[in-house]
């Protein structure tokens, strides 16, 4: 069997049905909530028992990713369990008549009342589970599939009554403000189960201050204008795009990769858009070094060359997988979330990687669009596109 470490094998003491396992990224949170199946259902720390007899079926719902790139696999191998069934949370309406299970459901996505939130809640009825994440919930209303699943609330009117107060004479529900936290905070205290993990890396955070073309970008400010389709910008999403065009899309953006590659051989460099794919792709990062890409259209493994650049569109590969050949991360450009920058940075950043010092990159400018990002992701919140449309940042 594996050995876990102090700070795992408290978390599985403490852990039980409907808990959430919060531990950052890397710190081992599939080996311990496999490790707690195993103890339940009649094994013991640190030896092996054979419990296929004891054991209720095993399902982990993950991500898509982390599914197909056979990690949970690897997880699984020291228990020799058989006929475990894993599956992304695309595929979780399959699951909603199984009963008499054990579910894991990890890199959590219940941050809404949607249908993954409906299937959730009807498998939890009938199942015991446990959630993984490293991000909890930043409102409580992320917590609020997880205590009604605990029986804490009869359902989503229930907790709303209760908690949430909205703000008068809006066109849609916009919550004002929670009341009764106390109890809120008792009951996250109660099924939220952290992982004490000390890392023994030190992460290295540093801003390179790229330019941009100010000519152009008071231009498109100004005119409310494209100036690459040729045509007004009509709403927020469309204005945002492509002020973020003029500035991402600077030469000096490429100079720094270039730059930056030439002290790191192993790069992992996360980016948003297509542009910015077609602008990495054509850096000249020398002729031995090999390209590869991770997004919606290819799906390419991680090099295993001496010299390698593997280029990350942020909604592909924030999350679910890991490098422990590198030591060094370029953000081309900033994501609006702070959960997903949050998440992208721990791709590297595990409990057995072997460098100590890990290096983030934040290519960024002085435009006025790239600073408002910035100051929501001090503030750990996500950017507001329609409040930047409006001159409200």
């Amino acid at each position: 069997m594996i050995t876990l470490y102090d700070y795992q094998i408290d978390a599985v003491k403490r852990l039980k049905t409907g808990s959430i396992l919060c531990g950052t990224m890397g710190s081992g949170k599939s080996l311990t909530a496999l490790y707690y199946y195993y103890i339940r259902y009649g094994g013991k720390m640190g030896q092996y028992v054979n419990i296929e007899k004891t054991r209720p079926p095993l399902y982990i719902i993950t991500t898509a990713r982390k599914r197909d790139t056979l990690e949970w696999e690897k997880e699984l191998t020291p228990f020799l369990f058989k006929n475990v069934v894993i599956d992304s949370w695309n595929n979780l309406k399959k699951y909603k008549t199984v009963s008499g299970a054990f579910f894991i459901f990890d890199e959590q996505r219940l941050v809404s009342y949607g249908a993954w939130t409906k299937a959730f809640l009807k498998i939890a009825k009938v199942n015991e589970w446990i959630l993984l994440t490293a991000t909890p919930g930043d409102t409580w209303s992320d917590y609020m599939p997880v205590f009604i699943a605990n029986g804490f609330y009869l359902n989503k009117k229930d907790f709303i009554q209760k908690h949430i107060i909205y703000k008068p004479f809006t066109n849609y529900p916009q919550i004002d403000r929670f009341i009764d936290t106390g109890r809120l905070i008792r009951l996250r205290n109660k099924i939220l189960v952290d992982m004490d993990f000390n890392r023994a890396t030190v992460p290295h955070h540093e801003d390179i201050w790229c330019t941009y073309d100010r000519t152009k970008y008071k231009y498109v400010c100004k005119e409310r204008w494209d100036p690459y389709d040729d045509e007004p910008l009509e709403n927020a999403v469309d204005y945002c795009y492509a002020l973020r065009k003029v500035v991402n899309s600077d030469e000096s953006r490429s100079k720094a990769v270039q730059d930056i590659y030439k002290k790191h051989p192993k790069v992992i460099i996360f980016y948003n858009f297509d542009y910015e794919l077609e602008i990495l792709k054509n850096i000249n990062y020398g002729d031995d070094v090999v390209v590869a890409e991770w997004n919606g259209h290819k799906h390419q493994e991680l090099p295993q060359t001496e010299r390698w650049v593997y280029l990350v569109h942020y909604n592909a590969g924030s999350e679910g997988w890991n490098c422990l050949t590198t030591d060094t991360i370029i953000f081309y450009s900033q994501n609006y979330s702070y959960k997903t920058m949050f998440q992208a940075s721990g791709r590297i950043d595990r409990v057995n990687t072997i460098f100590k010092d890990l290096y983030y990159y934040h290519l960024k400018s002085k435009a006025g669009i790239d600073l408002a990002i910035s100051k929501a992701l001090s503030e750990k919140k996500k950017f507001n596109e329609s409040r930047f449309w409006y001159g409200k940042n």
